[in-house]
């Protein structure tokens, strides 16, 4: 087991409700449960001593440079799977979680990893050595002919074997040492639950099987449902299925990510807890569900949307906050595990968000991009639904234009961030669109007159004419990537001259080697310390602007180079760093939903081209 393998040496799996990230070295080294913004089980990946794992390796006599490992997903499905290739013989471990009930919220969730050998002998290794409420807990730890048990405090997990193997206790945690032959099977099931939960039924091999079958069908039965039939079938497939599994089933709920801690700068302090929805992000993964027919899954977050819509105020008296936890609940309270290590010495490591309470006045916007999408707002949203959202527009109208934090979440003070601005203007355009067509209440005079105040202050205020440039904030010379969205939402046409020129002075400072940066931290300081990569959120967007401004070369040729900095799965994780590493928290929800839209978005201009 490598102390800490690269961000993205590794697939996940999940039942919608939680899930397990999967090293290629068949190590389990972040798993939270019951839910997502749980505490952890397994959180090798933020402390190798501390926070706990669950490996299942080959085992080879002459060491691990005697094995070559491939890692990839059994196609169009969430099934991982971890091939051990030695001399002797040729190993796979199967990774899935069986779906449930998935829109059901449960306690009991299940991780089950099946070895097979398909050539020769293989020997395995087995350690599972849980580590609860990130490693901060101590565990009971017992034992009876159906597995081990382990107790934490709030939460259990047994681990039950099938097959041709038998488990030692040793020091409170569960290994064994096997081998298997061709044609042979084992099977290791972790199931947790309450902390006062019975154990669990045993599993026979064939229960076994039928859980795998279950599965694989689940999710070539959901990708089926995929709309999109472009050039990039195999990483949009992928960029869906990972946005599946990252949304909470039981609310709609879409994590930002499935991990915290991972750091934008290995060493540095800018470690944050993404196991939450954003308002912002999920927002904008409506319209990328909805393109590929998952109305199904874009409604549901509608609905959780409009959940928090209707709950009124906040604490801080703002009626949205810009993130919460997958039930709704918005105490995100910010702390720091002063234990842990932090991956690769990358501390502090945080959990909860500190950033909960900014003002971030882009999310309203975002929120009624959501809520506008689609044809069927009457029916999802109804009568009720409009007069909160018309409440809404009538508070915006008299709270747009202030200072704030930022699309970023920087530390370092508010500003007229004109980005924020943007997003107010998508607010009240859209709103006045629905009213129209719908023939709803609304005091269109007053949302009219904020929508032209908003353009008319970007205009003159967010206008450079030094740098020929729309600036990140109104009195700077600074760029700034979010602005990448100003063609797609409407607000300037793609190929007018001020949106051109903001394009060239974005390839000129952001934009190294198809890579971009979201701004210059150094020209405009975040409250933080040290550096970070180029932004794979940014990267896709900029691709979506070449598109739509016409460069369909350089656009294509930019998405075709950024897939390449894909992991081997067709994962991503928030950044690439310098040597194409990749960093952040992983894998990132909103660089799925980008590429996505960025697919859509070239696909659309070079139909639209035709042949040559």
């Amino acid at each position: 087991m490598r102390r800490y393998p690269p961000i993205a040496d590794h697939g996940i799996v999940g039942d919608l409700q939680t899930a397990a990230l999967v090293s290629s070295d068949g190590v389990i080294d972040w798993f939270c449960a019951p839910r997502f913004d749980s505490p952890s089980i397994f959180a090798a990946l933020l402390d190798h001593d501390k926070g706990g794992h669950f490996t299942l390796t080959a085992a080879a006599d002459a060491g691990p440079e005697e094995v070559t490992v491939r890692q990839l997903y059994l196609p169009d499905s969430a099934v991982l799977i971890t091939r051990f290739l030695t001399v002797d013989g040729i190993g796979e471990v199967i990774d899935f979680m069986p779906l449930d009930e998935p829109s059901r919220a449960s306690d009991q969730h299940r991780i089950i990893r099946a070895v097979r050998v398909v050539r020769g002998t293989v020997a395995f290794r087995l350690e599972c050595r849980p580590r609860f409420d990130y490693g901060r807990a101590e565990h009971r730890t017992s034992a009876d002919a159906g597995g081990i048990g382990f107790h934490g405090p709030d939460v259990s997990a047994y681990l039950q074997p099938v097959g041709p193997v038998e488990l030692t206790v040793e020091d409170g945690d569960a290994t064994a040492g096997f081998t298997l032959s061709h044609g042979q099977l084992a099977a290791f099931v972790l199931t947790t639950g309450a902390a006062d939960a019975a154990p669990p039924e045993p599993m026979t091999e064939d229960a076994v099987r039928a859980r795998f079958t279950a599965t694989r069908d689940f999710w070539h039965g959901w990708i089926s449902r995929c709309r999109y039939k472009g050039r990039w079938q195999q990483m949009v497939n992928r960029s869906a299925i990972t946005l599946k599994l990252l949304t909470y089933a039981p609310t709609g709920a879409l994590i930002a990510a499935a991990t915290a801690g991972l750091p934008e700068q290995v060493g540095g302090e800018r470690n944050w807890d993404y196991r939450f929805t954003w308002i912002r992000d999920a927002s904008l993964s409506v319209s990328a569900l909805i393109a590929l027919g998952y109305t199904e899954e874009a409604d549901a977050f509608r609905r959780w949307l409009g959940a928090r819509l209707r709950a009124g105020s906040t604490a801080s008296g703002e009626r949205l906050q810009i993130m919460y936890r997958v039930d709704g609940d918005p105490e995100l309270s910010e702390e720091e595990l002063r234990h842990f290590e932090g991956y690769r010495g990358s501390a502090p490591v945080r959990i909860g968000n500190g950033a909960a309470d900014q003002l971030q006045l882009d999310i309203y916007g975002e929120a009624v991009y959501a809520l506008s999408q689609t044809e069927n707002i009457a029916e999802l949203a109804g009568y009720d639904g409009w007069v909160v959202l018309a409440g809404l527009l009538d508070w915006l109208a008299d709270h747009w234009d202030r200072p704030d934090e930022g699309i970023w979440e920087t530390r370092g003070g508010q500003q007229d961030f004109t980005y924020s601005r943007l997003m107010c203007w998508a607010a009240f355009d859209r709103g006045i669109r629905v009213a129209t067509a719908m023939a709803r209440p609304a005091d269109l005079p007053r949302w009219t007159a904020a929508r032209d105040a908003i353009m008319t202050q970007v205009m003159e205020r967010g206008w450079s004419p030094t740098r020929q440039a729309f600036v990140q904030h109104y009195g700077s010379e600074v760029l700034d990537a979010s602005l990448l969205l100003m063609p797609k939402i409407g607000f300037v046409s793609p190929r007018e001259t001020r949106w051109l020129s903001t394009l060239d002075a974005m390839d000129q400072e952001l934009v190294s080697d198809s890579l971009v940066y979201r701004y210059n931290p150094e020209a405009s300081p975040d409250g933080l310390r040290g550096s970070e990569g180029t932004f794979s959120l940014c990267s896709f967007l900029y691709v979506d602007a070449l598109a739509r401004a016409g460069r369909l070369d350089q656009a294509r040729y930019a998405f075709d180079k950024m897939l390449t900095y894909a992991n081997h799965v067709g994962l991503f994780a928030e950044e690439i760093g310098p040597t194409g590493e990749q960093l952040g928290n992983f894998p990132q929800a909103f660089t799925h939903l980008a590429l996505v839209n960025a697919a859509l978005a070239l696909d659309a201009e070079l139909d639209r081209e035709g042949p040559g």
